[in-house]
């Protein structure tokens, strides 16, 4: 009796270690410790604890393997989680009014605070549509690109490889767009236009998107909006190309046309383009009246770096814009653009105000007077 007892011990402290082994291993294959909560992922994956979907069919863009646990929804913290070490949210630590060295020993996002937390894994996409509210792309390595056509679409800790126009595409009349800590990029001669790509995240939709701790490369113009909350990216390699009219494609490494309805804020960037003018080069951030008037812009606290001029204020009419605190670089033209700091601000427009401006070497940087 007292052997059966023992036995029985035994078998019950093993199954307890395993359980503890397992629960471990499953942590740290999907990088999420509790249980998947929130609406299902989208209809080609499985929802939270491995069930398929009620009633849903496969889409025939999307990976069947799908690891149901890699596109389990994030913890309610980890949407707003930083990166280890690094500054919160639209903050910088940056020395007042002090000399920048490079974006990284300053407090600006770099590749050592942007990206994928995570493990990956592969999934060959292609030109993927995403049509369910609520999905949750999460620790996937897509080749190709995301085409959102729903509501409150979060793509987290995760890769694309776009050969498409764009890397995430918001379509009009869908919202709640999150592309947090993830890598978006592209490979040269590989794109529709002529071998180029254009947006790395295009916000087509008629209210605000967040992207925020992002690692960006290659697009021309790679964020691209006149609304959203765009903080703590990394943007940089874009790479020019002739677009399919044969000119140089202009490139910006954050692009607004105007004519927006809600609020555009750019809080703590590095913003890079490197591109030479005579290949196309517009801005790190170019705020043009393409489409209308620009208006209500926060730009605030960035790293701006290259382009015909560093910044381009939205010209005459503007009305709103906030620039406060950023820091121009001249790691690629002596005055952070290669025609200038900045251009088309329009200072005795309601509600605009330039403020605490500088190189970075500390100089305060004054805009002309426009004509």
């Amino acid at each position: 009796m007292v052997r059966d007892r023992r036995r029985l011990l035994a078998w019950l402290l093993a199954g307890a270690v395993l359980a503890v082994v397992l629960a471990l291993y499953d942590a740290d294959r999907t990088g999420v410790s509790e249980p998947s909560a929130g609406p299902c992922p989208d209809s080609a994956l499985q929802c939270p604890g491995g069930g398929p979907r009620p009633g849903s069919t496969p889409s025939p863009s999307a990976d069947p393997s799908a690891d149901p646990s890699a596109s389990g929804a994030p913890s309610p913290s980890a949407g707003t989680a930083t990166p280890s070490g690094a500054p919160s949210p639209g903050t910088s630590t940056a020395p007042a009014g002090g000399l920048c060295s490079s974006p990284g020993a300053c407090g600006f996002p770099d590749a050592r605070t942007t990206g994928p937390r995570i493990a990956l894994e592969r999934h060959d996409t292609g030109d993927m549509s995403v049509k369910t509210d609520g999905t949750v792309i999460k620790g996937w390595d897509i080749r190709g690109s995301l085409d959102v056509y729903a509501n409150d679409v979060t793509v987290i800790d995760s890769r694309i490889t776009s050969a498409n126009w764009w890397g995430i595409n918001l379509r009009p009349g869908f919202s709640g767009l999150r592309v947090l800590h993830t890598t978006i990029t592209a490979v040269p001669g590989k794109g529709p236009d002529n071998g180029g790509v254009d947006y790395a995240v295009s916000n087509m939709g008629g209210s605000s998107i967040e992207v925020g701790w992002c690692d960006v490369s290659v697009f021309g113009n790679a964020l691209s909006m006149g609304q959203g909350d765009l903080h703590d990216n990394y943007v940089h390699d874009i790479v020019p190309f002739r677009n399919q009219g044969g000119e140089w494609q202009h490139t910006d490494a954050v692009i607004s046309g105007g004519g927006n309805k809600g609020r555009l804020t750019v809080r703590h960037n590095t913003l890079l383009n490197p591109v030479p003018v005579h290949q196309g080069a517009s801005a790190a951030i170019g705020l043009f009246a393409d489409t209308g008037t620009v208006s209500s812009v926060v730009v605030d606290g960035n790293w701006l770096a290259g382009g015909a001029y560093a910044l381009y204020g939205g010209g005459p009419g503007a009305t709103g814009i906030q620039v406060t605190d950023n820091v121009f670089s001249a790691e690629y033209h002596p005055n952070a653009g290669a025609y200038g700091l900045v251009t088309a601000w329009n200072a005795g427009g309601a509600g605009n105000v330039w403020r605490g401006n500088r190189t970075a070497d500390g100089r305060p940087v004054v805009p002309e007077p426009s004509p």
